[in-house]
């Protein structure tokens, strides 16, 4: 066992989060450490990231604690006959015997318990907070398993040591020795603390000796081994994590598109696909805008251009009879669909250069229903979720919004059959689970958009209730390629042309979104969430080091939360146009 090993894994992973969250408190970064391998350290969490396994697939694991009565002799619950008393206690019980079984499958001392099947865990998260909370401080700690989060157990941690700095007496210190630091956590493990009993105190394990070693020992010993292990937060400033558009590099001629009313298509190859061949179109340059050119010779009627559209560059061939030869300006301005003035007023919308911005819409439900991971998408599927304590993402500094998006899809767990709201069942919901995961991450994405008639009427003053069918429809992934195309800078968005710029606004913290439109109207497109890389999930990428499939977060015919999918997906026959969008 290497402990400075354990403590360079555990400050490595969540060193910034836990400095963000002790700041105004005596606790230090040490303290936590040492609590954390006091608890699950030692057993799990050590043994397991030795062995390399994710950082997400860990926390999941860090349960334990099967002693029941007369060892458990006064905390709640006693035995299973007692927590099956409780009005949910079946179904606590359920996921308390699930977390043993997984847990044992890798940790084998817990194996030998798995014979009795009254067994289940007391301890939850990588802080162990008590299932005797369950009974009526905070039961959905429990059930929606929010101990996989790290934060959310750090919250819990935090606040307990809170409790009991206050209970011994050191309320009102701005900073605690490290005798302080120990009293406090003895009283995190008993409940309270003995100053004539020092550090001999809290659970204790009997040595090879016969002598026994206390749980204040312990964390005083791990409070050493922490400090030892040196670690310096990134230093990052937490300004914008979305790059400015590119330039148009090409030397060529200046062009103005010339169609008649729709735009010129961009193709791949320098030719139309014949009949039964794929189409070769993957991007739309928009009437009188402008290209400029690689070559100045056509090429089977066509000319090959560069364009920047909504911020992406974007080089193909376009028809050369539909482009007119025009003055070479310095610079080839993006194209940015403008939206029509509307006198409404949007709190805190972004501010665009049009100021000209429809309001944002969500669906209400009644006072008092909440909409939830677990109910299927027919039962509330076109409503934001609502449930208490769902995280979300700040203003901080990269590594921290990186550490927040992380929790959130911890949170939304794809994965997880019991979360239906993401669950394919013949109709996917890749829609469903990137507005859940860009309105946690303080980005607008739709889940219904405003009627045709409905925006008339916001446009010429009127005030619009939102209504399921008459004002508002739900939004599916085909709908949300033209809204992002067509309203997307209004709310922060904005196209990029690289799946590497796309990768690297991910890994600052910011968003990402592929989105394909269907080439049938009434099939599902997609659109999935390109998430920050961890030290385990990785985008892939060419011997150049340059982005070939970044990492995707989605739901869809397949749910996963970190994965990189079919290579260049965007870009099948299924689909008639796509896109990369990021957002700060």
């Amino acid at each position: 066992m290497s402990i400075s090993q354990d403590m360079a894994w555990f400050k490595g992973n969540f060193g910034t989060r836990v400095l963000d969250a002790v700041k105004g408190t005596p606790f230090t970064l040490d303290l936590i450490a040492a609590i954390a391998y006091q608890e699950t350290g030692k057993e799990i969490w050590g043994p397991l990231s030795r062995r390399g396994l994710p950082v997400e697939e860990i926390l999941k694991l860090c349960t334990g604690d099967t002693l029941d009565f007369p060892k458990r002799s006064s905390a709640w619950p006693k035995d299973r006959a007692q927590l099956e008393s409780h009005p949910k206690g079946t179904q606590m019980f359920a996921i308390a015997r699930a977390a043993l079984e997984a847990m044992a499958k890798k940790v084998t001392a817990y194996q030998p318990v798995l014979s009795n099947k009254n067994k289940f865990c007391h301890g939850y998260g990588i802080f162990q907070y008590d299932i005797q909370f369950f009974k009526s401080v905070d039961p959905d700690y429990f059930l929606n398993r929010d101990y996989e989060v790290f934060e959310k157990s750090l919250g819990k941690c935090l606040s307990e040591l809170k409790v009991k700095k206050t209970r011994i007496g050191l309320d009102g210190r701005p900073i605690l020795s490290d005798a302080e630091l120990c009293a406090v956590a003895i009283a995190y493990n008993t409940g309270g603390y003995d100053p004539a009993k020092g550090l001999k105190q809290g659970h204790a394990v009997k040595l090879a000796d016969g002598s026994k070693k206390y749980y204040g020992q312990f964390i005083a010993e791990y409070i050493k081994a922490a400090r030892a292990v040196t670690f310096s937060p990134p230093v990052i400033t937490p300004n914008t994590p979305v790059p400015p558009p590119s330039a148009v590099t090409a030397t060529g001629k200046t062009y103005r598109v010339e169609t008649m009313s729709d735009p010129l298509s961009l193709r791949r190859t320098a030719k139309k696909p014949a009949a039964g061949e794929p189409d070769n179109k993957f991007a739309a340059l928009p009437r009188h805008s402008l290209v400029r050119a690689i070559s100045d010779v056509p090429v089977n009627g066509f000319l090959e251009v560069e364009a920047s559209i909504q911020g992406a560059v974007k080089r193909g061939f376009a028809s050369a009879s539909l482009l007119k030869a025009v003055p070479t300006p310095a610079v080839v301005p993006a194209v940015v669909t403008p939206t029509p003035a509307a006198p409404v007023a949007v709190p805190s919308r972004p501010v665009t250069v049009s100021g000209s911005v429809l309001p944002e819409v969500h669906l209400k439900r009644k006072a008092g229903a909440v909409t939830r991971r677990t109910n299927l998408p027919n039962q509330g599927g076109a409503y934001p979720l609502s449930e208490a304590g769902m995280p979300s993402r700040g203003h901080g500094s990269a590594a921290t919004r990186c550490a927040e998006i992380a929790a959130i899809i911890a949170y939304l767990d794809s994965e997880n059959p019991a979360h239906l709201r993401y669950k394919p069942a013949g109709p996917t919901y890749c829609n469903l689970y990137a507005h859940d995961f860009c309105t946690l991450a303080g980005a607008y994405l739709p889940r219904v958009w405003w009627t045709s008639k409905a925006i008339e009427r916001l446009r010429a003053g009127e005030k619009v209730e939102p209504s399921y069918l008459a004002t508002v429809d739900e939004m599916r992934a085909n709908a949300l390629f033209r809204w992002l195309t067509d309203y997307g800078s209004d709310y922060g968005w904005r196209q990029t042309g690289t799946l590497t710029k796309l990768q690297d606004v991910a890994n600052a913290g910011g968003l990402g979104i592929i989105c394909g439109r269907n080439t049938v109207e009434g099939r599902s497109g997609h659109i999935v969430m390109v998430v920050p890389e961890t030290a385990t999930q990785k985008a892939k990428r060419n011997a150049a080091g340059e982005v070939t499939s970044p990492l995707q977060s989605q739901a869809g015919r397949v749910n996963f939360r970190y994965g990189t999918s079919k290579p260049n997906w965007w870009l099948g026959a299924d689909f008639a146009a796509s896109g990369f969008w990021v957002h700060d």
